[in-house]
């Protein structure tokens, strides 16, 4: 049977939820605990499978708390630590810079990983949906304004096609709070 929701987690997912929960602490998501995105990322993947739902918990433990890729491989395996690096930005100066580099390494990603970009586009639609729902206007800007860039690094044809359209669609039109 499949699932339908992170409510069916399956030991590596809730293995992967609990070491992402402790390596975010006391981390807020905007004005929400750092589970609220976790989970909304989770949810977007549970189609996708388990390691895409495992990867999903994951994606942001090396970029924003004190994990290392060593700690990832370690815990996961070596499949899901190249993940995890691949969504993990590149350093920079700044947004634009970061962005910038991460979009080219994404870019460079061959079939064998494509899952992380599966991620990557679930990441990035539910920053959107929250970004909607708690009426974050300038953060949704800097979203649409860097769309274009995002969508030529990342979507390949067929991959998610569904949270592509919505990403899409969201971003495409201007979306009052």
């Amino acid at each position: 049977m499949k699932r339908t929701s992170i409510q069916e987690n399956t030991d590596m997912q809730s293995t992967a939820r609990a070491f992402a929960l402790a390596a975010h602490g006391n981390q807020r998501y905007g004005e929400h605990p750092y589970a609220v995105h976790l989970d909304a990322v989770a949810e977007l993947l549970v189609p996708f499978g388990e390691d895409a739902v495992t990867v999903g918990f994951l994606h942001d433990v090396v970029e924003d708390a004190a994990i290392t890729l060593d700690e990832v491989r370690a815990e996961f395996g070596d499949a899901v630590a190249c993940c995890v690096a691949l969504l993990t930005d590149e350093p920079g100066e700044d947004r634009k810079e970061r962005k910038a580099k991460t979009y080219a390494k994404l870019a460079q990603v061959g079939p064998e990983l494509e899952l992380a970009l599966t991620v990557k586009a679930a990441d990035r639609l539910a920053n959107v949906r929250a970004c909607i729902a708690d009426g974050k206007a300038d953060l949704l800007e800097v979203y649409r304004c860097e769309h274009s860039a995002f969508r030529g690094a990342a979507y390949r044809p067929g991959r998610c096609d569904r949270l592509w359209q919505e990403l899409d669609t969201l971003l495409s039109v201007k979306v009052e709070p």
